[in-house]
């Protein structure tokens, strides 16, 4: 088992969970930096990291609005998410302008990611899920050694991802969540998109959208 460390960097005024996870050597990578690239920089700094690699869940602005700066000022590529992503990917100045975030361009993924991919940062491996609803090509990294999950807005504590985007789709939504998510076991912790940490287990039985008390 390789050990992995992680921290929680919310950023941008929706606080959206951006994280910073390392190995033993200190070979890093972003999940999700939707904003305040330069404050990113600086946790990476002082935790005296080398990141690898940007990751996306999803082409929302505040999962992937410093993922462009941050490629270009570590040099490093930017993974995910899944293809169908790239309509939200081309349309970022526009909403950049609509929630009044800092111009952001619109980019091209160096990699995109397909379910059962798996994805290497120093030592750590993580399983790829593709997870639509939320988005059609939003994706979850899942870490089996450190039974850790990045869900990105698919699912949060107490709730889930919103389906009233275009292209989103409730259904599709809930299946990912019970037969790709649950299916890990109830132990499995995840970091949401926003908010606070949860394990499976206690989604399964107690969110009312999609655990057993929803039916």
């Amino acid at each position: 088992m390789q050990r992995m460390e992680f921290t929680i960097l919310p950023v941008t005024p929706y606080q959206q969970n951006c994280s910073l996870v390392w190995d033993a050597h200190g070979r890093a990578a972003l999940i999700d930096p939707g904003g305040e690239a330069e404050r990113l920089l600086a946790e990476v700094a002082r935790r005296g990291l080398t990141v690898e690699k940007l990751l996306l869940t999803h082409g929302h602005l505040d999962h992937v609005g410093a993922a462009a700066a941050l490629r270009d000022a570590l040099g490093v590529p930017i993974v995910g998410p899944q293809r169908e992503e790239q309509f939200w990917l081309d349309s970022l100045p526009q909403q950049a302008e609509l929630f009044g975030f800092p111009p952001t361009p619109a980019f091209v993924p160096d990699q995109w990611l397909d379910d059962g991919d798996g994805v290497d940062v120093g030592s750590i491996r993580f399983e790829v899920l593709h997870c639509p609803g939320h988005t059609p090509g939003h994706v979850v990294f899942y870490q089996p050694d450190a039974r850790l999950a990045f869900v990105g807005d698919v699912l949060f504590k107490g709730s889930i991802g919103r389906t009233d985007f275009p292209r989103g789709n409730h259904a599709a939504l809930i299946r990912a969540i019970r037969e790709k998510l649950f299916s890990l076991g109830d132990d499995v912790r995840f970091v949401p998109g926003h908010g606070a940490m949860s394990t499976f287990g206690h989604e399964r039985r107690d969110n009312p959208f999609v655990g057993l008390v929803a039916g």
